[in-house]
C-alpha cells in the first residue's frame, strides 16, 4: 500500500503535513474559481464588473507582495501563511453570508476581494520559500509536481463540485465551502515544524538591522543578475496580463452568452484540469537536463488558450484543446518554481518570488480591468485572437534566450546551491 504513496510524502513528514492542508484548501479555491464570476453575475454585474472583482483580488499584489517577500525572508514563513489563511477564511465566509442573505452588491465583493488579495500577497512568497524548508533539495521537483498535481486535480473536482453547489445553494454556498477549507489549512499550518538551516538563520540575523529598502534591493540584485530570471518574469507578465483575462473574464462571459452558463464553463475548466494533472505527472517523472528550455516551449503552448476559447468550435473540441494547454501550464510552473528554488539562495527566495508575483500576478489586474471594455468595443472573439497574437511570440522569444535554454537542472559550484546551501546575505545573484 505504501508503494502507492509518493516517496517524497513518505520520506518528508513535514512536507506531507503541508501537502495535506494545502490540498484541502486548493479544492475550495477551485470551487471559488468557478463561483466568483457567477456570484458577480448573480447580483446583476456585467462583464466589466466580473473583471473588476477579479482585479480587486489581485491589485494588492502590486502594493503588498514585495512587503510579503521581505517579511517571509525575515520571519517564519509558515506563520505568515497561517495568518493569511485565517484572514481569507473570514473574507470568504462573509461573502458567502452576504450572497446567501441576498444583500450582496458588486461593491461589497470588490472591497472584500481587496482584503482577500492582501492576504494572498503575503501568502504566496512565503509558500514558495517554505517548500525547501520542508523537503530535501533532491526532492524539490517531486514536491512541486505534487503541489501542482493538487492544483490540477482541484480543477477537475472543483468545477464539478462548484457546478452542483451553484445550482443547489448558489454561489454563496460554494464560497462557504471555500471558507471551511481555509480553516482546515490553517489547522495544518499551525502544526507544521519546518527545518531551520544555519545559512537561513545567519541571513535573517544579518537582515534584522537592515532597512526594508535595503532588503528589497538585495532581492532585486538576485533577479537582475540572472538573465533567465528576469526574462522569464517578463514572459510570465505577458501571459498573466494578456492570456489569463481570457480565462477569468471573457471565458465565463462567452459561456454565459453562448454555451449555456456555468455548467458548460465547468466542463472547459475541468478539461483544463485533467490536462494539468497529466502535465504534473510528467513533471514528477521526467528528469530534464535543461528545464527552462522545456518550460519556455510549454509557455508558448499555454499562451494559445485565448484563441481556443474564442475559436467558436464545438464545446467538446474546445475542452480537448484546453486540456492540451493544461499539460503545458503545469509543466511550465513546476519547472519554473523548481528552478527558482534550486538556483536562488534560500534566504532570498521569498523576496525573489515576490518580484515574480509582482511582475506576473500583480500586473494581471491591468488585463482583467481592460478585458471587459476592450471586448465590448471590439467584440469578444477579436479580443481573444489579439491576446494570442501578442502572447505566443513573447513565449517563443523567451525560448531564444541562451541563458534560458542552457540553465541546468541542478545547481553547480559552492556558490549556487539551494535549499539553504548558500546565504542570500544581502546581495548578489539565477
Amino acid at each position: 500500500m505504501t508503494s502507492l504513496v509518493p516517496g517524497v510524502l513518505r520520506d518528508e513528514p513535514q512536507f506531507a503535513r503541508l501537502f495535506i492542508g494545502q490540498s484541502l484548501s486548493v479544492l475550495g479555491d477551485r470551487v471559488s474559481f468557478v463561483a466568483v464570476p457567477f456570484a458577480v453575475l448573480s447580483v446583476g454585474g456585467s462583464a466589466t464588473d466580473v473583471g473588476l472583482v477579479a482585479a480587486a483580488g489581485l491589485v494588492p499584489m502590486l502594493l503588498f507582495t514585495l512587503v510579503g517577500g521581505v517579511w517571509a525572508d525575515r520571519f517564519r514563513r509558515h506563520r505568515i501563511m497561517l495568518v493569511s489563511d485565517v484572514v481569507r477564511c473570514a473574507v470568504q465566509g462573509l461573502i458567502a453570508v452576504l450572497l446567501l442573505t441576498g444583500v450582496a452588491e458588486v461593491s461589497h465583493l470588490v472591497l472584500l476581494m481587496i482584503v482577500f488579495g492582501t492576504a494572498d500577497a503575503f501568502f504566496m512568497p512565503a509558500a514558495t520559500g517554505l517548500v525547501p524548508l520542508v523537503v530535501g533539495p533532491d526532492r524539490l521537483r517531486e514536491a512541486n509536481a505534487l503541489r501542482g498535481f493538487v492544483l490540477s486535480s482541484g480543477l477537475v473536482i472543483g468545477p464539478a463540485l462548484a457546478g452542483g453547489l451553484v445550482a443547489v445553494a448558489g454561489p454563496g454556498g460554494a464560497l462557504a465551502l471555500d471558507a471551511l477549507t481555509f480553516a482546515v489549512s490553517a489547522a495544518f499550518l499551525a502544526r507544521l515544524r519546518p527545518r531551520e538551516t544555519a545559512p537561513e538563520a545567519e541571513a535573517v540575523e544579518d537582515m534584522a538591522g537592515g532597512t526594508f529598502l535595503a532588503d528589497l534591493r538585495a532581492g532585486w540584485v538576485q533577479v537582475r543578475s540572472r538573465t533567465w530570471v528576469w526574462s522569464g518574469m517578463g514572459a510570465m507578465s505577458v501571459y498573466h496580463v494578456v492570456v489569463l483575462p481570457s480565462v477569468f473574464v471573457l471565458g465565463p462571459v462567452l459561456a454565459e452568452r453562448e454555451w449555456g452558463g456555468a455548467a458548460s464553463w465547468s466542463v472547459v475548466v475541468a478539461a483544463f484540469g485533467i490536462g494539468s494533472v497529466v502535465g504534473d505527472v510528467c513533471a514528477y517523472r521526467l528528469k530534464v537536463a535543461r528545464p527552462m528550455a522545456l518550460a519556455a516551449a510549454a509557455l508558448a503552448v499555454a499562451s494559445c488558450q485565448a484563441v481556443i476559447i474564442g475559436s467558436g468550435g464545438p464545446l467538446a473540441l474546445i475542452a480537448v484543446l484546453e486540456a492540451v494547454t493544461g499539460v503545458a501550464v503545469s509543466l511550465f510552473f513546476v519547472l519554473w518554481e523548481t528552478a527558482l528554488q534550486t538556483h536562488i539562495p534560500q534566504a532570498a527566495l521569498s523576496r525573489v518570488s515576490s518580484y515574480d508575483y509582482l511582475l506576473s500576478a500583480g500586473l494581471m489586474p491591468l488585463g482583467l480591468v481592460l478585458a471587459g471594455p476592450v471586448s465590448e468595443s471590439l467584440g469578444v472573439r477579436p479580443t481573444l485572437y489579439a491576446m494570442t497574437f501578442l502572447a505566443v511570440p513573447t513565449a517563443l522569444a523567451l525560448l531564444c534566450v541562451p541563458a534560458v535554454r542552457r540553465l541546468p537542472a541542478h545547481a553547480s559550484g559552492a556558490g549556487s546551491g539551494t535549499g539553504g546551501v548558500r546565504t542570500a546575505a544581502a546581495a548578489g545573484p539565477p
